[in-house]
C-alpha cells in the first residue's frame, strides 16, 4: 500500500526501538527460550525459519497501513537485539501491545522502557486512542511491565485463551490516550486502584426488642433468616448504606445507636471475602413490627427471635455471632468469621 512512511527508530538515549534487519534474525533466533515458548504458546522453542517468517509477516503488515508495527529492542553497548515490542491494530483507534525480552537481558527494565517508547509512538504517530495488553495472571513479570508502563488492570476474561492445550484466564490491562500520566498523583492513584484489593462491605442492623430478641427477615433468595441491611454501594459510607437498605427493604429508618461488631467473612459459595459491620439499631417495643413494610420482593416478612431459637433458622455464621452480640451489646465485638478475634487462627501458635 502506498503512502506508508518508513518505520521509524525511537530512542530514550540508551534503549532504542528500530525496524528488523536481516542480520538480526541470525543473532536473535538462538535467544528464544522455554519461558518465551510457554507464554506465547509455541509448540517448541522457535528456530531461525520461524523467526524469519515472523519478520517477513511483520514487514508486510507494516506496509499494509501499519496494521502491525514490530520493533527490535537494542541496548547501548550490546551487540544485536535484546528483545522486541509490538503494537497490533485490533480495531479503529485500538491497539494490542506485546513484548519480549530475551533471557540474558531480563531484569534490566528493558520491556518497561520499550513499552513506554512504544506508547508514545502509538498515541502520537499512529493516532491510537486506546492500547491494551492481555496477560496470563500467572505471568507476574509481564503484569508488572504492564502496570509500570501505565496500563490499568481492567478485568479478567475467564477462559479467554488456550495455553499449552489448557484453557486459561486472561487479565486485561488498558491505557487510554487521555489517561493522566502515571507520574502524576491522579495517574498513579488510578493505576494503583486498578490492582489493589477491593473488599466488599456489608452493613447489617441489629434491632432488638425489650425482651432481648432480635429482628430477622424472611428473604426470598435463601432459606436462612437474615438481619436487615445489605451490601454497601460504591462511594457510599456503610452507615448510609445500612439506612438505605432498611428504607428500601422495610420502608422504615431507625437511628443507628453505634456499632456492635466488625466481622471479616472468608470466601463463601462464590462470594469473595468481605468486611461486615453490625450496627446497633437500638431497643424497641415489640409492636415496632406494625410500622415495618416488607417490600414483598426481597423481604417476605419480619419477626422477633430469641438467641436460643436461632439454630436451624439462620446461617452458621449468625448462629456463632448473634448470641455473642445479643449477650453483650455494650461492647464492640471484633470478629473473624463470627468468632472473637482474640481466638488464635488455626495453624498459628497461641
Amino acid at each position: 500500500m502506498t503512502g506508508v512512511p518508513p518505520q521509524p527508530t525511537l530512542t530514550d538515549g540508551e534503549l532504542t526501538l528500530r525496524p528488523w534487519r536481516d542480520e538480526d534474525i541470525d543473532l536473535a533466533h538462538g535467544l528464544s527460550d522455554d519461558e518465551m515458548a510457554r507464554w506465547f504458546d509455541f509448540a517448541g522453542t522457535p528456530g531461525r525459519a520461524d523467526l524469519a517468517g515472523a519478520v517477513k509477516r511483520w514487514r508486510e503488515a507494516y506496509a499494509d497501513d501499519r496494521s502491525v508495527v514490530n520493533f527490535v529492542i537494542e541496548l547501548a553497548g550490546v551487540p544485536g537485539p535484546v528483545g522486541n515490542v509490538e503494537i497490533r491494530r485490533t480495531s479503529p483507534g485500538v491497539g494490542s501491545v506485546s513484548w519480549t525480552t530475551y533471557k540474558p537481558y531480563r531484569g534490566q527494565r528493558v520491556a518497561r522502557r520499550a513499552v513506554r517508547l512504544l506508547v508514545v509512538y502509538a498515541f502520537g504517530e499512529l493516532g491510537m486512542e486506546r492500547l491494551q495488553a492481555e496477560v496470563d495472571p500467572e505471568n507476574r513479570a509481564s503484569a508488572r511491565v504492564a502496570i509500570r508502563s501505565g496500563f490499568r488492570r481492567e478485568g479478567l476474561l475467564r477462559g479467554g485463551a488456550v495455553l499449552q492445550g489448557e484453557r486459561r484466564d486472561v487479565a486485561v490491562y488498558g491505557l487510554r490516550r487521555d489517561d493522566p500520566r502515571a507520574d502524576t498523583l491522579s495517574g498513579w492513584t488510578a493505576l494503583m486502584d486498578s490492582v489493589l484489593p477491593k473488599k466488599r462491605v456489608i452493613a447489617h442492623v441489629v434491632v432488638r426488642d425489650t425482651g432481648g430478641r432480635v429482628l430477622l427477615c424472611k428473604v426470598s433468595y435463601k432459606k436462612d433468616l437474615e438481619l436487615p441491611g445489605g451490601v454497601v454501594e460504591p462511594d457510599e459510607d456503610p452507615a448510609t448504606g445500612a439506612l438505605r437498605e432498611m428504607q428500601e427493604e422495610l420502608g422504615f429508618e431507625l437511628p443507628l445507636v453505634g456499632v456492635l461488631a466488625i466481622d471479616w467473612l472468608p470466601r463463601w459459595e462464590g462470594w469473595g471475602d468481605a468486611i461486615e459491620i453490625l450496627y446497633d439499631g437500638g431497643v424497641h417495643d415489640p409492636d415496632l413490627l406494625e410500622s415495618l413494610q416488607p417490600d414483598g420482593f426481597e423481604i417476605l416478612g419480619v419477626d422477633w427471635y430469641a438467641a436460643d431459637e436461632l439454630s436451624g433458622l439462620v446461617s452458621a455464621l449468625n448462629v456463632r455471632r448473634l448470641p455473642l452480640v445479643l449477650g453483650a451489646p455494650g461492647i464492640l465485638h471484633n470478629l473473624r468469621d463470627g468468632n472473637p478475634i482474640t481466638a488464635p487462627r488455626e495453624g498459628l501458635p497461641d
